[in-house]
């Protein structure tokens, strides 16, 4: 692989934005300022480069997969397609979140099999470095084979709690993001047979390709494993633990339920649905996770947290694309607008902060030793910035030159 010099570029540094040349050969940053020495150079003058993303939750492959719902797209195609995007928006490191549900159709076991066998085949095809989050629905006992199969790869996946089954049984007088610890054995539970439950099911229910009424008899099946779970989680806790896999857990609503997953070794609090959460998982030195599109658009579409005002209150470590990639961008973007932080902290949230919580301790940083995940923008004063070129461990990912 030949050397490459990127000269010009203002560079971000962990501690500072600075006119730096950056070496790379053999995948890494070798050097910072040093001569050229036969390195093939690439212009980066009016444009800054900066490492590249590390998103530890995206849904968005899900759009390729099922484009409309009930349309399923070959798994093949779709991946592709969602590599093509990642390195376009500068992403070099993806962990797909994955849902394992007891549902069928897109969120099923199976899919979720599909889509590990498929990445795994696809590998040498792939542009950027493709890992999974495992995003388990804590009801599904049938996802714990894949789960191992998984944790046996040559990538290793992060392991997610979910827990979409308690969520969707809650009684309607309570908020979603104040519902008791999911596993309270008073928790208030929603009349299944009522006319509302029908209808706030209706969406799932045809993700799954089901009549409403046969979901809703199999959720009812689901929900009589209640007493088995927590066993379970255990179980699979564990076997992350031993794999070494990093561990979340998703929409936490009270330091309750964050105390029983951070003891199952989840040390990451992805989507705190409230303050409390937030502010118990930082007593707790947990790292905070929220959604890039909730900062890059200025709110939560579910009513929590505002991710902008989380990060200016120091209860914010990562930003993840969620459900659309290009929002890591955009959300640095506002927030350096919006006055929350100077630019090499805020890129903090979308690189080496996601890389250090998932024990990716070689990238995430412009520095010498470390991978050349690589991304140059042009990004005018004001105005949005888009990626240019991308570099995944030295290799060009991406490139468009623009019209003028």
């Amino acid at each position: 692989m030949e050397a490459i010099v990127i000269e010009g570029a203002s560079v971000i540094l962990p501690d500072r934005l600075a006119q730096v040349s950056v070496r790379i050969e053999h995948g890494l940053i070798t050097a910072l300022d040093r001569p050229r020495d036969g390195a093939r150079v690439i212009n980066g003058h009016g444009m800054i480069l900066a490492p590249a993303l590390v998103d530890i939750h995206g849904d968005a492959f899900e759009r390729q997969l099922m484009p409309r719902p009930g349309v399923m797209i070959p798994t093949e195609a779709a991946l592709l397609e969602t590599d093509r995007q990642l390195a376009a928006n500068g992403i070099a490191t993806a962990y797909h979140a994955l849902t394992l549900s007891w549902e069928p159709g897109l969120r099923s076991v199976a899919i979720g099999r599909e889509v590990v066998d498929t990445l795994a085949a696809l590998a040498p095809r792939l542009t950027v470095e493709n890992r999974v989050q495992l995003r388990w629905e804590t009801f599904c006992f049938e996802a714990l084979p894949l789960i191992d199969s998984a944790l046996a790869g040559p990538l290793l996946p992060a392991l997610a709690y979910n827990d979409h089954t308690t969520m969707g049984v809650l009684h309607p007088s309570v908020a979603l993001q104040d519902r008791p610890f999911d596993h309270a054995p008073d928790f208030p539970v929603v009349d299944m047979a009522s006319p509302g439950f029908a209808a706030k099911m209706e969406s799932r229910a045809k993700r799954s390709g089901m009549d409403v009424a046969d979901f809703i008899t199999l959720m009812r099946q689901m929900w009589e494993r209640r007493p088995e779970v927590p066993a379970v989680i255990a179980a699979a806790g564990q076997k992350a633990a031993t794999a070494g896999a990093p561990m979340l857990s998703h929409d936490d609503s009270q330091p309750e339920t964050r105390d029983f997953y951070r003891a199952h070794g989840a040390r990451i609090s992805e989507f705190p649905m409230n303050l409390n959460v937030a502010r118990a998982a930082r007593a707790a030195g947990d790292w905070i996770v929220f959604g890039a599109p909730n900062a890059a658009r200025g709110g939560s579409h579910l009513g929590s947290p505002g991710a902008a005002d989380m990060v200016a209150a120091g209860l914010c470590d990562i930003l993840a694309s969620d459900y659309y990639y290009p929002a890591m961008l955009a959300a640095v973007a506002r927030l350096q607008a919006d006055g929350i932080g100077p630019l090499p902290d805020l890129w903090k949230l979308v690189s080496g902060n996601p890389a250090a919580a998932l024990g990716l301790a070689d990238r995430g940083e412009v520095a010498v030793g470390r991978r050349a995940d690589l991304a140059l923008l042009d990004w005018p004063e004001g105005r949005t910035p888009v990626v240019r070129q991308s570099f995944v461990n030295g290799r060009a990912a991406y490139g468009a030159i623009a019209a003028g």
